[in-house]
């Protein structure tokens, strides 16, 4: 028992930022009750939980909730009571709940709003927060130039840039200076029915680009409960991974714990973000990444998963404005 109390999770290396980010990050939309109620102490009790358990990357959006989830975060950081050097911060500009806005004087007065509402004084990573919506000509010559005034002037350490088409992380790499994009965030990619994002690592690597990767599960759709009403994927995924669902619950299998665990085994990936709002998934999420690096995967009920899957393997959907 007290080899597996001292457990804790993998820190890896985001790019070429000298930031070292737990295997695991905490993703806060859930604290803008994104995906139903949480109370405040739930919120809080779940961010110290997973901070104790070696999660030290948080990330957020004023996007989330109308930003509801900045506020919740940055008051369950402040309750910590510990050094800021202790934790990582990622918040996002450029997607509101009045809609998108990527020019460079809404993104500067962004950054001023979300240090506020998380009570800091700096963020260690600033998104573009998907730039699919936006102009990717105007990300270029506009927005990632206001970020790098945001750098110089300390309110952020970072820029990174977020989206679902995989493709607008090369055209916005492409096209920049070596080093103004320091990290970029996909979602919906790393994943057990969808892989797409091995291709593009080693073009990431080769620009010193950290890589986070969000919704392991796909958004719902690798849970039990299954996707929203509103997942934009065609009628023919869902049903595949229900099958998928439904065959690891006949067995006694979590699927929700293998797809995340899938998605840890990529270390050229630093961070697996997670929505959590509860002590609960907290638990969960952490056991099951310390299970993968004691115990390993449970190889036959992820071959199983993956030949249910096979079909619809890489079906992508279009970007939906959808909350996430």
């Amino acid at each position: 028992m007290a080899a597996a109390a001292a457990q804790t999770l993998q820190l890896r290396p985001l790019g070429n930022t000298g930031l070292k980010l737990s295997s695991v990050g905490f993703g806060a939309s859930p604290l803008g009750k994104v995906f139903g109620d949480v109370s405040e102490q739930d919120a809080i009790a779940a961010v110290r939980e997973a901070f104790r358990r070696g999660v030290n990357f948080f990330d957020t959006s004023p996007f989330y909730g109308g930003t509801l989830s900045e506020k919740v975060l940055g008051r369950a950081l402040k309750a910590l009571g510990v050094p800021r050097d202790q934790y990582i911060v990622s918040t996002k500009c450029g997607r509101y709940k009045e809609g998108f806005d990527f020019c460079a004087e809404r993104v500067t007065k962004s950054i001023d709003e979300s240090l506020e509402r998380l009570q800091l004084d700096y963020v260690d990573i600033f998104h573009c927060h998907d730039i699919e919506f936006g102009s990717l000509d105007q990300i270029v010559n506009e927005t990632l130039p206001a970020l790098l005034k945001l750098k110089q002037a300390g309110k952020i350490r970072f820029i990174g840039i977020t989206g679902l088409p995989l493709g607008i992380f090369t055209y916005v790499l492409d096209r920049v200076p070596p080093g103004t994009v320091d990290v970029i965030l996909s979602y919906c990619h790393y994943s057990i029915n969808d892989s797409t994002l091995e291709d593009l690592l080693p073009y990431l690597k080769s620009k010193g680009v950290g890589v986070i990767s969000a919704s392991p599960l796909s958004m719902g759709l690798l849970t039990e409960a299954g996707g929203p009403e509103w997942h934009p994927a065609s009628s023919e995924l869902k049903a595949a991974c229900r099958a998928a669902v439904d065959h690891c619950k006949e067995r006694g299998k979590n699927i929700s714990k293998l797809a995340l665990q899938y998605s840890l085994t990529n270390t050229d990936i630093s961070t697996i973000l997670v929505g959590m709002k509860s002590v609960k998934e907290v638990e969960e999420n952490i056991a099951a990444a310390l299970e993968l690096a004691t115990v390993g995967m449970d190889e036959e009920a992820l071959s199983e998963i993956t030949e249910i899957l096979k079909p619809v393997k890489n079906q992508t959907w279009p970007s939906g404005i959808q909350q996430r």
